[in-house]
């Protein structure tokens, strides 16, 4: 027989993992990029215990950004980005801007990886370029190609205060291109395509911040990613707020029940104590 007092602590404890999880949500719905968690429960004998947190990696709506350099992901995947030691870090957080030196850099300080293009808007591997038709195709089949990323840099030149030394402005269209406009907007020249990344089990990334994710072998090897860029734009919060509320009457329900079990059991402990010591 088990052990009811043992079965409702159990359960205690894992109803405060739950609420905590519920009230982190709740806390962070119009916190930029962040990702909803769920708690799992495994059930014992000895009670419900709380198994580990899933990821919700789900798309959040889009908000007007800080900068016009902001980009929003419309699809599946993640921007690449790279630490100071080259580290692939993977984020749907696009609040991404321009330093000092022209270089674009993610809130944290990462790089923002692009490929580069030639004047056709082909992304060049070395000195040869890959046709859209076949990086669209490795794309589908759920593969990545083999293409070096680099930092996207717009420098000013300081002798004319073009960009590049040549274009007047820049503009990032909707598939992720870095175009240089001179000319009064006449001439267009793509520069770079910002690099995006997905997983056959985005899931299975590793948080180690906020937002940021790196990759595990639950993941997966990264694969070509999909979706629209929007420029302006960064993504929130996926919490479902409604959702929470809804999850945390239940966990407080749940939390009030136990309560009155332990304090049942402790009444039921105290009268045996009392009946055994003649009292």
């Amino acid at each position: 027989m088990n052990d009811a007092f043992i079965t409702a602590i159990n359960t205690q404890y894992a109803t405060v993992n739950w609420i905590d999880v519920i009230s982190d949500n709740m806390t962070n719905v119009y916190t930029p990029g962040f990702k909803e968690k769920k708690v799992n429960f495994k059930t014992f004998l000895s009670g419900a215990v709380t198994d580990d947190y899933n990821k919700n990696m789900g798309q959040g709506k889009s908000t007007p950004g800080t900068s016009k350099n902001n980009v929003f992901l419309e699809g599946n995947g993640f921007f690449l980005t790279k630490t100071a030691e080259g580290k692939s870090v993977y984020t749907r957080l696009g609040e991404f801007d321009f330093d000092g030196e022209g270089v674009y850099r993610a809130k944290n300080g990462n790089t923002v990886q692009g490929y580069i293009l030639n004047d056709k808007g082909e992304i060049m591997q070395g000195t040869k370029p890959i046709s859209a038709d076949l990086y669209q195709e490795t794309a589908l089949k759920g593969g990545a190609l083999d293409v070096p990323t680099t930092n996207i840099k717009m420098w000013i030149d300081p002798n004319n205060g073009k960009y590049l030394g040549k274009y007047d402005e820049f503009e990032i269209k909707n598939d992720g291109t870095i175009v240089g406009k001179a000319e009064s907007g006449k001439k267009v020249v793509p520069l770079y395509r910002i690099t995006t990344r997905n997983f056959h089990n985005s899931a299975g990334l590793y948080e180690y911040k906020d937002g940021y994710f790196l990759e595990t072998e639950e993941s997966g090897k990264p694969l070509l990613g999909c979706g629209e860029i929007r420029s302006g734009l960064i993504e929130l919060s996926n919490a479902d707020f409604k959702g929470n509320i809804s999850y945390y009457q239940m966990a407080k329900l749940q939390m009030e029940v136990v309560n009155k079990l332990i304090s049942s059991n402790k009444d039921l402990l105290q009268q045996a104590m009392q009946m055994v010591s003649g009292n």
